[in-house]
């Protein structure tokens, strides 16, 4: 698999539905957001233990909730006022 195809993989596993958390971005197929994935990482938990307390997710989902983030990084544009 290549770095693109990792990168643009996140758009089959994450959805956006105003019905659904409020329309954050969420595993598609859960009510887990993006960020919920994001705080676990940064709390120390391993990709092993989410999947153990969340199996709905793989490998992959996680994967793609970090290429997502990635992605609406570099969407983000930030102004400064002069």
């Amino acid at each position: 698999m290549t770095k693109e195809s990792i990168m643009e993989n996140w758009q089959k596993h994450i959805s956006i539905n105003p019905e659904i958390r409020s329309g954050k971005p969420c595993v598609t197929g859960t009510r887990i957001t993006v960020s919920d994935v994001l705080s676990y990482l940064a709390s120390g938990m391993s990709i092993e233990e989410i999947i153990e307390d969340f199996p709905s997710l793989d490998k992959e989902k996680i994967v793609a909730t970090l290429s997502f983030a990635a992605y609406r990084d570099s969407m983000t544009k930030i102004s400064f006022a002069s």
